[in-house]
């Protein structure tokens, strides 16, 4: 016989870990950025939505993914659930996008469970070379 002692406070964060995530285990939309070339690219992870049900907005500087993962209930008299960790619902993040990305020109891929954002820099923002005038003579300023 085994003897199983229930402690609410553990159940209580297991729970919370589920909804809310953890900094090793997010919960939702885990989420990879980096800067590749003139583009800053987002890589959501998205296993099991439907593209239709994605939803991409830009408000200023704030980008917003929406997702929607729907349950597929398993129905029978021979089905026993043993364990359900799937999240399930919708899912929303969002990234706050600096002044030097161009908002205008965003593109989004979704493959394989992940979604992928590509957002250019803009080209006020990109590095640009200075030219030198270098034939003129100096001149004193009077003031």
């Amino acid at each position: 016989m085994m003897l199983m002692r229930s402690d609410p406070f553990r159940d209580l964060d297991r729970l919370a870990q589920q909804f809310w995530g953890t900094s090793a285990r997010p919960a939702g939309m885990p989420l990879q950025a980096y800067r590749k070339g003139d583009h800053l690219i987002a890589e959501f992870d998205l296993p099991g939505v439907s593209p239709e049900s994605i939803d991409i907005t830009v408000e200023k500087n704030m980008l917003s993914v929406r997702a929607e993962r729907l349950r597929v209930d398993v129905e029978g008299d021979d089905v026993e659930m043993i364990s359900d960790e799937r999240q399930y619902g919708t899912f929303t993040r969002q990234l706050f996008l600096g002044e030097t990305l161009d908002t205008d020109h965003i593109e989004a891929d979704y493959a394989d469970g992940v979604l992928l954002v590509k957002i250019p820099v803009a080209e006020s923002a990109k590095p640009r070379k200075v030219q030198i005038n270098a034939d003129k003579k100096r001149t004193a300023i009077n003031a």
